[in-house]
């Protein structure tokens, strides 16, 4: 019964990408939905873009450990959808740019930012790999598959509808994978979880009060939650990509905030159904195995494959989210750095022809998923990669972005001499301390970029007036982007 609701779900995912297809007409429809996503369907796409296999499986793993305090992993990114949402988004969302190096583009009038174009693709095809290696923790409890059979059967599938079309059937199969997380985290696996193992009092009895403590995980480890995870929000191509499939600022504010809060509650959720799992079954002896062993062990049949199918949702709508992300970037921001580097034309899109233009789309998303599903199956751990690309995408890339945002004085010269000071900075102090999964990298990294930003902006030239009033009239609304001559249908609810 649980293998065939599984079943059911993957055959649901390839549908629903198949009908996306024919909404993806072009550039704007397959990469960002046409900009034109309601309340709903963008709360539902954020959310589940931001909650995925370490939210879920990692959230309850945290809280099998450390009790109510394994929440502040899945809380930091929370607080960063709100405060993107809050302080951010409306102006994201009126900028009508692809990705954020068309955002630092626009802001300070120089091709060079492309570069930050190579730090944000190393970042979102890491995230795409990190999402496809999940699957193995599922498919092998269900179907003893071996973990590379798992990655390539997961990733295929991912691949399949997300080439299909492209943001539209990323969108559709984030809403049933919203609805199916939300079914089996908060209406099965945490009630029967805390039934099963007597309630609060009975929990509390068996594990003792240390494990209902706020801050048993430890300071320092919640201070790196919120350095690393809720700055990454900020300013990451994934959640961005989200921001433009708004069909409005008000869209992109209380959508962002009501998923941040909705996470916020997801986060808690995990905590307190590991805290069960860890009175229930003391002697699990994997962290990532527990949702696993609660859901098949706990559960009834039927309903346990409901639950196993929200843990391969939540892996699914983030790999899927950071595979468009990482093709979007690839194509729009790292072809033409490439390009000029090697003292070629730069290569325009064609948007006179609308289909050949999602074909390319399309191609680039097929290539790297490919590419991202062997770099799945020959590498057992890859969190180091991850974490150094986390710590330069927030090192390197985090002033100049917001500093652009919210400065007007910000220049240039000043965003580029950031970008270069602040990832060096951050890869020199993984060399010093010897440890890439240490703290100290990304502090050094923000320190050194913030300080040279605004020392580089008060003495050099102010952004040129006709670049600000360019960005200041896309900031305000005013100006319209420059993209496909169709016209985008009506926004959908």
């Amino acid at each position: 019964m649980d293998i065939t609701i599984i079943l059911i779900y993957l055959g649901a995912m390839l549908a629903f990408g198949w009908w996306g297809k024919r909404r993806a007409s072009n550039s704007s429809e397959y990469l960002v939905a046409g900009r034109r996503l309601g309340g709903f369907l963008y709360t539902s796409t954020m959310a589940a873009v931001v909650i995925g296999g370490a939210s879920t499986v990692g959230g309850v793993g945290l809280g099998y450990k450390y009790g109510i305090s394994g929440m502040w992993l899945v809380v930091s990114i929370a607080a960063g959808v709100l405060l993107l949402s809050l302080l951010f988004a409306a102006r994201i969302q009126r900028l009508k740019v692809y990705t954020v190096s068309g955002m630092l583009k626009l802001r300070y009038g120089i091709d060079a930012t492309g570069a930050s174009g190579l730090v944000m693709m190393a970042y979102t095809l890491m995230l795409t790999v990190t999402s496809t290696i999940a699957y193995a923790t599922i498919f092998n409890v269900l179907f003893g598959f071996d973990r590379t059979l798992s990655v390539v059967l997961g990733g295929l599938i991912v691949v399949a509808y997300s080439a299909m079309g492209g943001m539209w059937s990323i969108t559709l199969t984030d809403v049933v994978q919203f609805v199916i997380k939300t079914i089996g985290v908060f209406v099965l696996l945490l009630p029967f979880t805390w039934s099963k193992a007597g309630g609060y009092a009975g929990i509390k009895e068996r594990v003792g009060e240390q494990a209902l403590g706020l801050g048993t995980i430890g300071t320092g480890t919640i201070i790196t939650f919120f350095v690393v995870y809720t700055l990454g929000i900020l300013i990451g191509q994934d959640i961005w990509q989200r921001v433009f499939t708004a069909k409005s600022p008000e869209v992109a504010r209380w959508g962002g905030i009501t998923a941040g809060i909705y996470c916020l509650l997801y986060g808690v959720a995990g905590a307190l159904i590991g805290l069960a799992a860890s009175a229930l079954m003391p002697d699990i002896g994997s962290s990532d195995d527990v949702y696993a062993d609660v859901a098949v062990h706990v559960l009834p049949v039927g309903l346990s494959g409901i639950v196993l199918a929200a843990a391969v949702a939540a892996m699914m709508s983030t790999a899927s989210g950071a595979l468009i992300a990482t093709a979007t970037v690839a194509r729009q921001d790292v072809l033409p750095l490439i390009a000029q580097i090697f003292g070629r034309t730069r290569p325009e899109l064609d948007t006179s022809d609308p289909e050949a233009d999602v074909r390319g789309n399309r191609l680039y998303v097929i290539v790297i998923g490919l590419v991202s599903i062997v770099i799945a199956a020959l590498i057992n751990d890859i969190v180091s990669a991850l974490t150094i690309a986390y710590d330069i995408l927030v090192g390197g890339l985090l002033v100049p972005i917001l500093g652009g945002l919210v400065w007007k004085r910000a220049t240039g010269t000043a965003a580029m001499a950031a970008m270069a000071v602040g990832t060096v900075a951050t890869i020199a102090t993984m060399f010093v301390v010897g440890d890439v999964m240490a703290n100290e990298p990304v502090y050094v990294g923000l320190v050194s970029a913030l300080l040279v930003f605004v020392a580089t902006s008060l003495f050099t030239t102010p952004t040129p007036a006709n670049v600000m009033s360019v960005w200041n009239a896309r900031v305000s609304g005013k100006a319209e982007e420059e993209e496909e001559p169709e016209r985008a249908p009506a926004p959908i609810a």
